[in-house]
């Protein structure tokens, strides 16, 4: 049996000139960068998808700052442990040491409470405080324990980035190095980690196991039979939580009820937070649902509240009445399509003027310069209509929302069609 620890450890970076990724905050020049450069870093938070460096980093800047380091997680530590690691701080502070990093992984997972436990020592300055979320921080963490801390949004890895991950653990371990390893195909690889440098590196590590020794030819076919066979082997400390949640949206997107409901079981059973579910409920039945059922986003909606009210063991049977309706509604991304157009044109042509007669005209000033004139107020004409100029004149006829075909959507259509004729191509 082999004693070596997992090839994701063995990897693991210990410099900044070693870290692969993020280089809009920790590149030449970045903010966080310069931050630790200048041995002035603030609590902070790192937001970003499970293997793209957040534990790495928090250790890496402990190691440049030469501060002592303090680690919790937030699924078994409580407030005593908590309170043991202030203890520690307030003892160094005292001896006049170093004020040390105290890292919380999954911050998001402490309650109201751990967290205000946590607020005193950062507004002390007895820790700089990082902690790690894969939630957004704003949903996750108090407000007053937000508010002294610096979001970092990390990203995940790019392929180019992936694949220099791959080829530096063949060159560079010290186990791998001594197999002749030849990657002819990277596909299967980099698409099963999703991202995620420390699956990729399971995966690879299982591949190279699975192929016994002599020379290793790593193809799509081979990395894909390997992973359906030992998926357990790789898919450790929570990882399958998101594969799950994207069978689960994808199960609901397709139609499949019976499908849904499953997942949902699957998360249930493992401890999931009910309001991660319920939230991205709420995000599905606007991206996907729309306005082809309007009362897909209400129902979502209410879920989120009960769910927040009641939770676990009866908020189940909301969430599967709010699952099985998603799943069986008429589907459109129409909405989600028409914001993500307009947001594309605007990035393209910057702040065109708004029509004088769309201005506001508060002063005297304003009206003389013809703001609002000629304005028509649409409940003055018949159907609560009138045909005028909504949009910047150089992109007047623009369509950015075309809606679904189903029959909600058919109406509205229909309706668009009737008032504005060819101008959007309705």
């Amino acid at each position: 049996m082999s004693t070596r620890a997992p090839l994701a450890e063995r990897l693991r970076p210990n410099t900044l000139s070693e870290y692969a990724g993020q280089k809009h905050i920790i590149g030449q020049g970045a903010v966080l960068r310069n931050a630790i450069e200048q041995k002035n870093v603030p609590s902070m938070i790192f937001w970003g998808p499970p293997g793209v460096g957040k534990t790495t980093l928090a250790h890496i800047i402990s190691k440049e700052l030469k501060r002592p380091f303090f680690n919790l997680s937030a699924i078994n530590s409580g407030v005593k442990d908590i309170r043991d690691v202030i203890e520690k701080a307030e003892a160094l502070k005292k001896g006049q040491q170093e004020q040390p990093i105290l890292f919380i992984d999954e911050i998001h997972r402490f309650s109201k409470s751990q967290q205000d436990s946590l607020l005193g020592a950062v507004e002390r300055g007895l820790v700089t405080l990082i902690g790690a979320t894969t939630e957004n921080p704003s949903f996750e963490v108090i407000s007053a324990l937000l508010s002294r801390c610096q979001v970092y949004v990390l990203q995940h890895l790019s392929e180019e980035e992936l694949i220099e991950i791959l080829n530096k653990a063949i060159k560079e371990d010290d186990y791998l190095k001594t197999l002749s390893i030849n990657i002819k195909e990277h596909e299967a690889l980099l698409r099963l980690s999703g991202g995620d440098a420390r699956k990729l590196l399971n995966i690879l590590e299982l591949v190279v196991n699975a192929a016994g020794g002599g020379v290793i030819e790593i193809t799509n076919d081979f990395v894909l039979k390997q992973v359906q066979q030992n998926l357990a082997l790789y898919d450790k400390a929570g990882e399958q939580h998101y594969d799950i949640i994207s069978a689960f949206i994808k199960s609901i997107r397709g139609g499949d009820p019976n499908a849904a409901v499953y997942w949902l079981a699957r998360m249930i059973e493992g401890g999931e937070d009910p309001k991660f579910i319920a939230r991205r409920l709420l995000i599905l039945a606007a991206e996907d649902i729309g306005n082809a059922n309007p009362n897909a986003l209400l129902l979502a909606n209410n879920c989120f509240r009960a769910v927040e009210v009641i939770g676990y063991p009866e908020c189940r049977i909301i969430l599967a009445q709010t699952v099985t309706y998603l799943a069986s509604s008429a589907k459109s991304n129409a909405s989600y399509m028409a914001i993500d157009n307009a947001l594309e044109l605007v990035r393209k042509t910057g702040n065109l003027p708004v029509p004088l007669h769309l201005r506001n005209a508060p002063t005297k000033l304003m009206k003389n310069l013809d703001y609002g004139k000629d304005y028509q107020y649409a409940h003055n004409f018949e159907g609560n209509f009138i045909n005028q100029e909504f949009l910047p004149e150089t992109i007047s006829g623009t369509k950015f929302y075309d809606p679904g075909q189903n029959p909600a959507e058919d109406k509205i259509r229909e309706k668009l069609r009737k008032n504005w004729g060819d101008k959007y191509g309705y």
